[in-house]
């Protein structure tokens, strides 16, 4: 089970970037941020605005050294055509297509054979210190995952609605 403060469930997966299948091994990303978020589906109402969402935030995001890649239980092919649907994105879709992450992650709605809704933020270390899942009905906040990535890498406390630039509780 993934639990914030533990290591995060390896795992490589195809994925859909810049008009290629490529493959996405999270061991490749050592010494990198990473913003793992799972969502249901490809061609559905939320999603769209989720990674569009992401893909719009996608270079402050790697100014913090930090990567992002969007997860479903859709095929590569299917991402494929929805990312073209989209005018592309600046991050990979990866196809959890067998549903072996989103059951490691613990995201799986078996019934459904979809994700929930779910951000992991991992460190450079590999360990997981983000997690958020919530109901399919409601879009996650990519100004908010970034501010939070942001106060995790200040490695200090930081106190309710701490934004980039304001003053830190001190060391952790």
């Amino acid at each position: 089970m993934v639990k914030v403060g533990k290591k995060a469930p390896v795992f490589k997966l195809p994925a859909y970037l810049d008009d290629k299948m490529i493959d996405c091994d999270l061991e490749s990303l050592k010494g990198k941020w990473l913003v793992l978020f799972f969502y249901p589906m490809d061609f559905t109402f939320v999603c769209p605005t989720e990674v569009t969402g992401m893909s719009k935030h996608y270079e402050e995001f790697t100014k913090s050294n930090c990567e992002i890649w969007g997860v479903s239980t859709d095929s590569v092919h299917s991402h494929k055509a929805w990312v073209k649907e989209l005018g592309g994105l600046k991050f990979p879709l990866l196809a959890d297509y067998k549903k072996e992450v989103a059951t490691m992650y613990n995201t799986l709605i078996e019934e459904e054979g979809v994700s929930l809704r779910a951000t992991f933020i991992i460190d450079p270390d590999g360990i997981i210190r983000y997690q958020l899942v919530n109901d399919n009905n409601i879009g996650r906040n990519t100004k908010e995952v970034l501010r939070c990535v942001k106060a995790l890498q200040t490695g200090e406390l930081c106190p309710v609605d701490w934004e980039e630039g304001d003053k830190t509780l001190g060391a952790a």
